[in-house]
């Protein structure tokens, strides 16, 4: 029995010896391939001044032998942007890398870009990298976006109840204007864009003009605060309109919703404009609301601008002045326009229209609430004028308005004309009705990819009425593209956008 047990304890090693030798081996088969946890690694912007970032990947051997990468190289070289770190080995080129059978190694890389005024557009870098393995090629794509931009750092914060709140001013000094953009061929410079971490800030007496073309992108939870007296105004133009989102570049977060948070104007002067300008993937769009004093002036003009894809409002107001005239609101998660405790508002040649899509869809609110109680009182309502617009969506009342009716006077009313709108108007002498048509097809072209111009079949078409616009012929004199005019005397479309 001692010599069967002996014999079987020998035969065992000699597996597991054999098994072991099998291991140690090197596979050398020209066919054995490495799987990668990822075929590409694209990088966020890599914006110059920041320099660079890192990310890995993860380079799997599955066969039952080890295997030996002769060479992990960056396809350029040392001409590379790139830089390598091999399984805790960096370098450009590293060789003889071992993987145990049945294991893995982590890669990290990095990307650097250097400095330079001569990059205005964002550059693409490119390159790969390549595992040598018995004689066979291999490669993982590499990209990154680079350019050089401005950056805005907060440097105080303002603590509240919850926490700080990081911010930074558009400059040291007050009773200033700051400028944005407008460079020229012989300065570019001026032309780099915008990088906004936490909160900037117009502070009071300062104005800040942003420029035709300029990009402005803000980090997670940034913004854009106007605070009580400060000015923004803004000088797009049709085509070159200044743009106003996230700082992540991937494609994936090309039509990502709450990326950043809000523009945010207070009360305090009277000279706010944004024109030709895009404001897309935030939480809030645009929020005008008083923030201490309801006595201060409090006015923004808004024009041929478009907000979208917000992750709760397009546009929220708060006893606040908005003129608001060839604009395009839409496809939010919640309401396109909320306009709350009453205020002064006229939009002209405006469409709302909510389609949303993203992650579970809408919220369930109508596209636009007009309103003027904030829960425990009512507030005033100078003037609420919407004419030659649309209100459109996925849902059956697209409109709600809840008008209280406490503090008005006969001559504060809201006035609703030439409108097309999904759903219905309240019956109420404090709402005038006219020439309005409800739950009729606006025919947009492609309202999911915001294409909100209007088709043959539109009963927007021809629902506008041309002397509504004649006291504001300079500006919408054109639709949103400026390429339409609105000519004669009587029925122009509806909306932003002018058919044909």
């Amino acid at each position: 029995m001692t010599r069967i047990i002996a014999a079987i304890f020998v035969t065992i090693c000699l597996s597991v010896s054999f098994i072991s030798c099998k291991k140690d081996k090197f596979l050398t088969d020209p066919s054995a391939t490495l799987n990668f946890s990822q075929d590409s690694i694209l990088f966020d912007t890599v914006f110059t001044t920041i320099g660079s970032t890192t990310r890995n990947i993860r380079v799997i051997n599955k066969h039952k032998q080890k295997i030996n990468i002769s060479s992990v190289r960056l396809e350029k070289g040392q001409s590379s942007n790139f830089f390598l770190n091999v399984d805790g080995t960096p370098g450009r080129l590293v060789q003889d890398v071992e993987i145990l059978a049945n294991d893995s190694i982590y890669i990290f890389v990095q990307v650097n870009v250097n400095p330079t005024n001569i990059a205005l557009s964002p550059l693409i870098i490119q390159d790969k990298i390549v595992f040598d393995v018995n004689g066979n090629e291999q490669s993982v794509k590499l990209e990154a976006w680079g350019q050089n931009a401005h950056y805005h750092f907060p440097t105080t914060a303002i603590q509240y109840k919850d926490g700080y709140l990081p911010y930074s001013t558009v400059s040291t000094n007050s009773n200033t204007t700051v400028v944005w953009g407008g460079g020229t061929l012989g300065n570019p410079d001026d032309n780099r864009p915008h990088v906004v971490y936490g909160w900037l800030v117009v502070d009071s007496t300062q104005k800040l003009v942003i420029n035709a073309g300029v990009k402005v992108y803000f980090h997670q939870n940034a913004g854009l605060w106007v605070y009580r007296y400060g000015t923004l105004q803004v000088n797009g133009t049709q085509g070159n309109e200044v743009v106003f989102q996230g700082d992540r570049r991937e494609a994936d977060y090309a039509d990502m919703p709450g990326q950043w948070d809000r523009i945010w104007i207070n009360e305090g002067h009277t000279d706010n404009y944004i024109n030709y300008a895009i404001i897309k993937n935030n939480f809030i769009g645009i929020q005008a609301s008083i923030l201490s004093s309801a006595t201060q002036p409090k006015k923004l003009k808004i024009t041929n601008t478009i907000i979208k894809n917000c992750s709760k409002w397009g546009l929220f107001t708060q006893y606040f002045t908005v003129w608001s005239g060839n604009n395009v609101i839409a496809n939010c998660k919640e309401y396109c326009a909320a306009i709350t405790m009453g205020g002064n508002c006229t939009f002209l040649h405006t469409t709302f229209a909510n389609f949303y899509n993203q992650e579970g869809g809408r919220g369930g609110q109508p596209c636009v609430y007009v309103g003027n109680n904030d829960g425990t009182q009512d507030w005033p309502i100078d003037s609420m004028f919407f004419a030659n617009s649309i209100i459109d969506g996925t849902q059956g009342g697209e409109l709600e308005m809840a008008i209280e009716s406490s503090t008005l006077s006969p001559g504060q009313l809201c006035k609703v004309t030439n409108c097309l709108i999904k759903g219905s108007i309240p019956t109420t002498t404090l709402i005038t009705n006219t020439n309005n048509v409800f739950n009729s097809n606006a025919d947009f072209s492609n309202p999911s990819g915001y294409d909100f111009k209007i088709g043959t079949n539109s009963a927007a078409k021809t629902l506008g009425e041309f002397t509504l616009i004649q006291p504001y012929p300079t500006i919408l004199s054109f639709d949103i593209t400026g390429l339409k005019q609105r000519v004669g005397t009587g029925a122009v479309s509806a909306g932003a956008y002018q058919f044909p």
